[in-house]
């Protein structure tokens, strides 16, 4: 199974606030209480996030964070990336490394592919995408005949 730390779920819940206002400054401990996260781990992910540049963030009695680019050009996979490193679903997609088949495997590009479309896919979502109302997809039809070949 595939699944993001509870840092990034919880980044998306801070950042989806941050959207909602992208140019006003927003505050971990305003941030904390709007999402129901604790105080320490608001200001971990926002210290993550601002590092990784997907944030900007301003010190001092009226300072606080504020997303760096608008939600339209943050992607979900820059949220992955900076939370939880380079997107891969195998360790060869990251590096030859770690694993002892490397060198005879003859599934490695495949995999490869895989993890190319898979980030090609978070790099598609945007904030703002997250943040939008969910519109159900039309129903889709199958043609019962098709069920059967």
């Amino acid at each position: 199974m595939l699944r993001l730390s509870k840092l990034t779920d919880y980044a998306t819940v801070i950042l989806s606030v941050l959207a909602k206002e992208p140019r006003r400054l927003h505050g971990a401990v305003e941030l904390a209480e709007s999402t129901g996260i604790a105080l320490p781990t608001v200001s971990k992910i926002l210290k993550i996030l601002a590092k990784a540049g997907v944030l900007s963030s301003m010190r001092g009695a009226k300072g606080g964070y504020v997303l760096a680019h608008a939600p339209e050009h943050i992607t979900v996979a820059a949220v992955i990336k900076a939370l939880e490193g380079p997107i891969a679903l195998t360790e060869c997609a990251v590096s030859h490394k770690g694993c002892d088949q490397a060198s005879g495997c003859r599934i490695q590009g495949s995999w490869h592919l895989i993890n190319q479309k898979v980030t090609r896919a978070l790099e598609s979502v945007t904030l703002a995408d997250m943040v939008a109302p969910f519109k159900q997809p039309d129903e889709v039809r199958i043609p019962v005949s098709r069920l059967y070949r």
